[in-house]
């Protein structure tokens, strides 16, 4: 087989990517599946992944703060504050 037909063979198409595989990945079946749903089955997705990347954002977001890598932001926002450049919400 040519270079370039193995290529395209072998090529998938994402919204800002070309990503070259040798099989169907994980990803590249969700994705399938998620071109084929309703747009209730849509909208019932949207909301559980919402819910789900919120879940996992705080879990990161504590971590983080456990582990001290937010503690020289926190002490930077309030010398700012201290200093009179900060504004209400």
């Amino acid at each position: 087989m040519e270079t370039e037909s193995l290529l395209t063979a072998c090529r998938t198409r994402t919204p800002n990517s070309v990503r070259y595989t040798g099989r169907m990945g994980k990803v590249e079946k969700i994705e399938r599946e998620i071109q084929d749903l309703s747009p209730e089955e849509m909208t019932e997705l949207r909301e559980w992944f919402a819910a789900f990347d919120a879940r996992a954002w705080d879990r990161q977001i504590e971590a983080d703060s456990k582990a001290g890598k937010l503690d020289k932001l926190i002490e930077k926002s309030v010398a700012e504050h201290k200093a009179g450049k900060s504004s209400p919400l």
